[in-house]
């Protein structure tokens, strides 16, 4: 797998989104990607409990452990690399964590628009 160039949503370079869980598709810290990542994990945001709760109930159970995973589940405060199109169905249901522009990828705007992400920047 050969990773996209590292560049935020800026045009800045890609800025680290969180080692303490380490997060990223590629789990360097980063929301780098590549075409292997249909997921699009390129949305660096900031959780917060009522986010968890939405991911959890929507199917996407972040904040549960899966030491069989290595996993130690996330908390409200934890950065992580979100799906982009999670990020946006949470932004429409009203629910999206705030996010870090300068390390969130630019092709999470194949997804979301700059306006809907600059709504949540830190």
């Amino acid at each position: 797998m050969e990773k996209d160039e590292s560049i935020n949503v800026l045009g800045e370079p890609l800025a680290v989104c969180g080692t303490d869980p380490v997060t990223g598709f590629f789990r360097d810290g980063s929301c780098n990607t590549c075409a292997a990542d249909q997921g699009s994990h390129t949305v660096c945001a900031v959780l917060t409990a009522e986010f968890l709760a939405y991911s959890k109930y929507v199917g996407n159970d972040l904040s549960t452990p899966r030491p069989e995973y290595g996993f130690a589940g996330l908390k409200p405060g934890d950065a992580w690399c979100l799906c982009a199109a999670r990020f946006l169905q949470a932004h429409d249901e009203g629910c999206a964590p705030q996010i870090n522009l300068e390390a969130t990828h630019a092709r999470a705007l194949d997804i979301v628009p700059l306006e809907v992400l600059r709504k949540y920047a830190t």
